[in-house]
């Protein structure tokens, strides 16, 4: 039986300190191995005055944020840009009282999710859907069951 392709590039546009790339192939692979996704998917880590400009250009939206993802699905195969940026994760992580790599590995995992077709509201019912309970089934596999 052939393995379906999956081809994660990582690259660090910023900030070097982000999860290392083994990881984040690992941890990219995980989630499409588990959804039975054939992708290409890259992972760029940004500086917050590029997902910035990403953010402004993309949405007109004046701010870093934490993750934008692009995905396009093409004969069974999806292609995909996560863009991730770990200054806002970090400020994220204190105020939620969160590890820096937990915040990290979950904004890949949902940047991914996006990018192969997930969606979530954008109101208070965000951390109740399909979407968010798969996140947080992979960010805990990934950590090994614990942040």
């Amino acid at each position: 039986m052939l393995r379906p392709e999956r081809d994660v590039r990582v690259a660090y546009a910023g900030d070097r300190r982000a999860l290392s790339a083994p990881a984040v192939r690992r941890l990219v692979a995980i989630v499409l191995r588990a959804e039975g996704q054939v992708a290409t998917v890259n992972v760029t880590f940004l500086s917050g005055s590029r997902m910035r400009s990403l953010n402004r250009r993309t949405f007109a939206r004046d701010r870093a944020t934490d993750v934008i993802s692009f995905g396009m699905k093409h004969d069974r195969q999806v292609v995909a840009d996560v863009y991730v940026c770990p200054s806002v994760a970090r400020g994220s992580a204190r105020r939620l009282g969160l590890g820096v790599r937990e915040e990290l590995v979950r904004l890949v995992v949902h940047g991914t999710l996006h990018a192969i077709g997930y969606d979530h509201p954008e109101d208070e019912r965000r951390t109740q859907s399909h979407m968010w309970e798969r996140q947080e089934r992979y960010v805990s596999k990934f950590l090994g069951g614990k942040p």
